[in-house]
């Protein structure tokens, strides 16, 4: 095998995101656990079901999370290169191709979750679904957060037609996202004029919501009406995305032959 075949493969990045994922899960169990040593139930959660959200939601940022950077493939850098336009050129509409791309991203990042939930399952460091009805309940709020997911990093990347360059607003957007979506700890551990905020925005809806119903926090009498909140608002975002790929390809001028 010749050198640059070598350096071709995938190992090392298969072995540097296993190592990556298997720490971030260890430090996020042991984090929790340390702080629920000196009391008991606190917001609503024993020990067992904090550490079993934050460990899920750290399973469940693999679902997004290849790096489009520094393969120089996220909208930001094709706006700054001027090679979005290519995306404008081909028989394959930008939005269709964008969404194919997100999906099988999301099929990788689906293979390490899964993975990464049986291990954890399997070792005790998650706790099972209280039933079948919780489990199915969890996957169906999980596809619908993540179609939530899907459209507000859209949104998120639309806006780079408008603002070109600011990097440091899309840096701002995108934490706000995982802060107000319950990726950094549950909502519930927040104020309550934050808690009230976060209820009239779409982040909690991507990942929050699906927690919340496996870890018990979200009970199965409550969950039809986060479902439905949930799908209200990818039919909304879905329009909205829509609205904006047409203004936006009237920004994008081809120049030369």
């Amino acid at each position: 095998m010749s050198p640059r075949s070598a350096n071709c493969s995938p190992r090392p990045r298969i072995t540097a995101a296993l190592l990556r994922l298997t720490v971030q899960v260890a430090l996020v169990a042991s984090l929790w656990r340390g702080l629920y040593a000196h009391t008991g139930p606190t917001a609503g959660l024993t020990r067992d079901q904090a550490v079993t959200y934050a460990v899920l939601a750290v399973l469940a940022s693999r679902l997004r999370e290849l790096d489009q950077y520094a393969g120089r493939d996220t909208v930001l850098q094709h706006m700054h290169f001027g090679t979005i336009i290519y995306w404008y050129l081909r028989p394959l509409p930008p939005q269709r191709y964008y969404a194919l791309r997100a999906f099988g991203e999301q099929l990788y990042g689906l293979a390490w979750a899964l993975t990464g939930y049986v291990v954890c399952l399997a070792v005790g460091v998650v706790e099972p679904p209280k039933s079948a009805a919780v489990a199915g309940v969890f996957a169906l709020s999980m596809l619908l957060g993540q179609l939530v997911l899907y459209y507000v990093m859209l949104v998120i990347d639309q806006l780079c037609f408008w603002t070109l360059r600011n990097g440091a607003a899309m840096l701002i957007l995108i934490f706000a996202q995982n802060l107000l979506s319950g990726v950094y700890a549950p909502l519930w551990f927040f104020p309550g004029w934050f808690i009230t905020m976060s209820q009239f925005l779409p982040f909690q809806a991507t990942l929050s919501v699906p927690l919340s119903i496996y870890v018990g926090r979200v009970p199965l009498s409550d969950a039809a009406a986060q479902l439905a909140l949930q799908a209200a608002w990818v039919v909304a975002l879905s329009l909205f995305t829509r609205f904006l790929w047409r203004r936006a390809g009237r920004r994008v001028v081809a120049q030369g032959g």
